[in-house]
């Protein structure tokens, strides 16, 4: 079938409206997921067993178990127990919860490398607990991890074509509807590889960039 730029012109504008929604369910979902790899984190640090003891099982459970089954039991078997989730409110919970599980273990390895005597030094100042993280702990782990979480960002923005398998029509879900539609396939499929080509490779020459800040700094 020979590419037709008339037909793929054409179709651009719904192309990018999915594109609009691709991009939203990534923000919401990396938001999602900073926070809940810091509650996750925390749990994991904390004194309490039950709690570090249910972290770990949440990150086991979710680095051993496909997204798309999780997404699916977000948005299909949640229903049945009375709660019911809008698609686009499902996919980026399901994204959320995902990705947290393996950023819980980038916050911790971040931590980690933060020298023992840091910890001990701000206890020596008598800062309090929100202190010392905020002004002694927390920049000097978020400096290494940023381009791994960068990474993740952009791991997730490319995960995104699942969300289509629960009725959410973002980039991808709008190609499927065009080619169902229409029966052409080469123009929708190949304009939404250059798509996320053209906001892909930008955001991984950034990545790369603070990489390398962050080395020779």
């Amino acid at each position: 079938m020979s590419f037709d730029f008339g037909f793929a012109l054409s179709i651009l504008p719904v192309l990018l409206q999915g594109a609009v929604l691709t991009i939203l369910a990534t923000i919401g979902g990396f938001a999602g997921a900073l926070v809940g790899g810091a509650v996750v984190a925390t749990m994991q640090r904390s004194d309490i067993k039950a709690l570090r003891l249910l972290a770990i099982g949440f990150v086991y459970v979710i680095r051993n178990t496909p997204l798309l089954v999780q997404l699916y039991f977000v948005f299909y078997v949640l229903p049945s127990f009375g709660i019911t989730i809008g698609a686009l409110s499902a996919g980026i919970l399901g994204l959320s919860l995902h990705y947290s599980a393996f950023i819980a273990e980038v916050y911790r390895a971040g931590i980690g490398a933060v020298p023992v005597g840091q910890f001990e030094a701000a206890d020596a100042l008598g800062l309090g607990t929100i202190q010392k993280w905020a002004l002694v702990i927390a920049p000097q782990a978020l400096k290494p991890i940023l381009p791994v979480l960068g990474n993740y960002l952009i791991g997730m923005f490319k995960e995104t074509p699942i969300l289509a398998t629960i009725t959410v029509i973002e980039l991808f879900g709008a190609a499927q509807d065009v080619a169902g539609k229409t029966y052409r396939y080469n123009e929708p499929y190949t304009l939404v590889a250059l798509i996320f080509l053209a906001i892909s490779i930008p955001c991984s020459l950034l990545v790369r960039r603070l990489d390398s800040t962050r080395k020779g700094g």
